[in-house]
């Protein structure tokens, strides 16, 4: 008897010891896996803390360094309506800034936006002419200013004999934000949701009108995003604007005078190595209004955003 409980006591205990064994093993290593999931988050967590510090920091030191350089050297001489080689006034430039960030959005604006209205609302998404466009539109966006102030220098310049101009220089950075413009309304007119548009179809609208009804005032936010990011490359330019606009520090007295721009006010100021100063406040005033327009943009995306949602 004591030798057939011990062959039934073997037979019963000893496969029940490896499975004890594997299930010991599988909650250490789901608490191994646990520990490590929670070490990598919080190094992901640190990182991120780390960047955004970072991130911060550089912007308020370059803030604080332009302000602390430009402030001191804010006089009325730099505001003279007329430019000299004594006073440096800026108003010249300023106003040249806002006429060329104008007529660059006039020009850009309608055909980014219309191109993206086609390719997303009226176009074939396997059509080969969408891809190529699409293609196209990546491939410019990613070219160096100088390439396209090379390009407007050999067309608007030479080919059309506008020369050094305004209207020269408007043109060549239209082409320039033509492909952020695009791409950003196409990306919000692809985030409205489909459920719109079927419903606008279900109540009896046509295509064109539950595009400007329906479609564009839900993408506005989105389309008044990438006029920012324009904006901003507009004002900030300088080497597609010197073989365009050319560098002349008056008021042109039309669109086909020579102009320049805040940007390459600053940019000569800086390069003579004789009015550093000025060109500090010269970015100081690029400073506030690059904000002044970046505040009003938003305050409009609010507002249209406002609207759509009721």
């Amino acid at each position: 008897m004591s030798e057939s409980t011990v062959k039934v006591e073997s037979t019963v205990k000893l496969p029940f010891l490896p499975l004890g064994r594997k299930r010991h093993n599988l909650k250490l290593n789901a608490g191994n896996i646990r520990k490590c999931r929670k070490d990598f988050s919080r190094f992901l967590r640190s990182a991120v803390y780390v960047c955004a510090c970072i991130t911060l920091g550089s912007l308020v030191f370059m803030l604080g360094y332009i302000l602390v350089k430009g402030l001191p050297f804010l006089n009325k001489d730099l505001f003279n309506p007329h430019y000299t080689s004594e006073n440096c006034s800026v108003i010249p430039a300023l106003i040249n800034t806002l006429v060329m960030t104008v007529l660059a959005l006039l020009i850009a604006c309608p055909l980014g936006i219309g191109s993206a209205i086609y390719l997303v609302e009226y176009s074939s998404k396997s059509n080969r002419f969408v891809k190529v466009v699409s293609l196209t539109t990546e491939t410019l966006a990613g070219i160096p200013s100088i390439i396209y102030g090379l390009f407007g220098m050999l067309l608007f310049v030479n080919f059309f004999q506008w020369g050094y101009s305004i209207i020269a220089g408007s043109w060549t950075v239209a082409i320039m934000i033509l492909p952020t413009i695009m791409r950003t309304t196409q990306e919000a007119l692809l985030a409205v949701p489909e459920s719109y548009r079927e419903g606008s179809f279900g109540l009896g609208a046509g295509k064109l009108r539950t595009v400007f009804k329906i479609i564009l005032p839900s993408a506005m936010p989105g389309i008044f995003s990438g006029v920012i990011l324009a904006c901003g490359r507009i004002v900030g330019e300088t080497a597609a604007l010197i073989y365009t606009a050319g560098t002349v520090a008056q008021i042109p007295e039309d669109l086909f005078g020579s102009g320049r721009t805040l940007a390459i006010h600053m940019y000569l100021l800086s390069s003579e190595g004789l009015h550093t100063n000025q060109a500090f406040a010269s970015a100081v005033i690029l400073l506030v209004m690059v904000i002044v327009i970046n505040s009003i943009s938003s305050a409009l995306m609010k507002k249209l955003g406002n609207k759509s949602v009721k």
